[in-house]
């Protein structure tokens, strides 16, 4: 806990990749980390490797005090990171000393502070309401006091961009006080978000040449600028940069941490994570959506789930010769992995490569390929949608396989005979659904009723009672999600529903798709595709 710089990556304190989830990115509307979840976003962090993890306001807050706090007596080993703490300057009319937000930072215990001050002549005189010889005052003091008490120190020259456009004069004043007083580097902050990557590398390549400081970059996205903005800086001179992991923070959000990142390693060449770093973050990227309680951007840059999918033929057909042809870079070094959609745009190209991806070959099955392709248009033509539902396409291209070979595709574990759902509403309000399925399954004709809060829900329940005696694996199979879609009509007929089921056995997750006019149909067409698709799998 008493490192001040990066542990173990090879560039060292030549480069700060600095995060401010804990704090910047806390402010993202309808994130809310409890003291627990951010020492759970901190390991995640350091274990990407990250140098400087900023922890939040001391003092300000009482979550980032208990963390402090905790981390201080040891909740949090950090391998790769030091501990960083946020606040203010002191208040104008006092001593730094005498300052009781500025002793919350020393009583933190953090090897590292980074303190904010207003860069900006209007912010200066119309929000602290003091002039520039208090406001610099205000700065050199805390940042003398903080550094005597052995405390590295980074100054966020807040507004600074604005600032400078307004007042140059007054913005350098501001670093020069930071400076002289013994701040390591000193971060101008595009606070409002607003600006644009020429014109804020011009800014950045100026006031280097000016100062000779060592410069940083905090970026936020008002402008969707934040990434771009930010790898801008680097690129004229600042080595050290902010970022929130996933781009959260207030408004807009900030730099996306990974998106940087990815940027930095894969296209500037700058080893700024420990070797393997740039692989896990993916991995870290989605945990640390889990912990925030928001889905993960599935179009992130580098990250994303779709950020290497691709669904047009013409692209299949150039990736079949070689990836890297519509792949900026090969995805598994960021940890990610290529996906081929199958939609009515697929050519054979693309129904080729899926298929070797789900563990079916048409290579050399030109009339099973021309078959499946025809099918696929077809169906989704009429509504289905197979780009995401793996497990349904599978089951349809091994049966266009065994069709073009004149074989039998494998069997289903039951055969229907029937089901029946009905709607009960009870004398006291409630509303039940009863299901009965009758369905052939090992040799046996099997009855089976039962009960739901719902009809799919009953008939999910039913089919479970009848199989579950004939079908051990059964048992370990259970829905995870269900999502239905109501899909636009064509003139002069009804409306079409699609049902998408994933389902998982605990160890792996398969989607399924059902397209049908009838809600129940659908989902039944869904619901038999992923017992199908189970029962093929070697452990089943």
């Amino acid at each position: 806990m008493t490192r001040t710089e990066p542990a173990e990556t090879p560039l060292g304190d030549a480069f700060h990749l600095y995060d401010t989830t804990l704090r910047d990115g806390a402010q993202r509307e309808g994130i809310t980390y409890s003291a627990t979840d951010k020492l759970a976003v901190a390991r995640l962090l350091d274990e990407l490797g990250v140098g400087f993890i900023e922890g939040g306001w001391p003092g300000a807050l009482p979550k980032d005090t208990e963390f402090f706090a905790r981390a201080a007596k040891g909740e949090l080993e950090l391998k790769h990171a030091a501990l960083v703490a946020f606040g203010s300057t002191r208040k104008a009319g006092t001593t730094a000393d005498r300052d009781p937000q500025v002793r919350a930072l020393l009583d933190a215990a953090a090897p590292v502070i980074t303190l904010v001050a207003k860069a900006d002549l209007r912010h200066i005189e119309r929000a602290l309401r003091v002039d520039v010889d208090e406001a610099c005052a205000m700065v050199s003091d805390t940042v003398r006091f903080l550094t005597g008490e052995g405390r590295r120190v980074f100054l966020d020259a807040e507004h600074f961009f604005d600032g400078y456009t307004h007042s140059p004069e007054t913005s350098l004043r501001v670093l020069d006080a930071a400076a002289t007083a013994g701040a390591d580097v000193l971060v101008l902050c595009d606070t409002n978000g607003g600006q644009l990557p020429l014109g804020l590398a011009e800014t950045v390549r100026e006031v280097k040449e000016k100062t000779g400081f060592r410069l940083g970059i905090h970026c936020q996205d008002d402008t969707s600028c934040a990434v771009a903005n930010s790898v801008a800086a680097v690129q004229v001179g600042a080595t050290h940069v902010q970022c929130t992991a996933n781009g959260y923070g207030e408004r807009a959000g900030n730099a996306d941490l990974f998106a940087v990142t990815g940027n930095l390693v894969t296209k500037l060449g700058m080893e700024v994570l420990p070797t393997g770093g740039a692989a896990e973050l993916t991995r870290v990227s989605h945990a640390l959506a889990e912990i925030a309680n928001i889905a993960p951007d599935t179009h992130q840059a580098y990250v994303g789930s779709s950020a290497f999918a691709h669904k047009a033929g013409l692209h299949a057909s150039a990736i079949k010769v070689d990836p890297l042809l519509y792949n900026h870079i090969d995805p598994p070094s960021v940890g990610n992995s290529m996906r081929v959609l199958v939609t009515e745009m697929a050519g054979r190209a693309s129904l080729e490569l899926k298929g070797r991806e789900l563990g079916v070959d048409l290579a050399g099955r030109p009339e099973a390929l021309t078959n499946a392709v025809r099918k696929v248009k077809l169906l989704e033509s009429e509504g289905w949608s197979f780009e995401a539902a793996d497990a349904s396409l599978e089951l349809l291209l091994r049966r266009e396989v065994a069709g073009a070979a004149d074989e039998e595709p494998a069997a289903p574990p039951f055969e229907l005979e029937s089901y029946r759902v009905v709607l009960d509403h009870r004398s006291d309000g409630e509303v039940v659904s009863e299901a009965t399925v009758k369905v052939h399954v090992s040799g046996h004709r099997v009855i089976a009723t039962a009960e739901g809060n719902g009809p799919v829900h009953a008939l999910d329940a039913a089919l479970r009672q009848a199989l579950s005696p004939h079908l051990p694996w059964l048992d370990t199979v259970e829905l995870a999600d269900y999502k239905v879609r109501i899909l636009p009509s064509h003139p002069g007929t009804d409306a079409v529903t699609r049902v998408l089921l994933e389902t998982t056995d605990g160890l792996h997750e398969w989607t399924t798709v059902g397209v049908h006019g009838n809600i129940v149909e659908a989902s039944w067409l869904a619901m038999c595709d992923a017992l199908v698709h189970k029962s093929l799998s070697p452990l089943a």
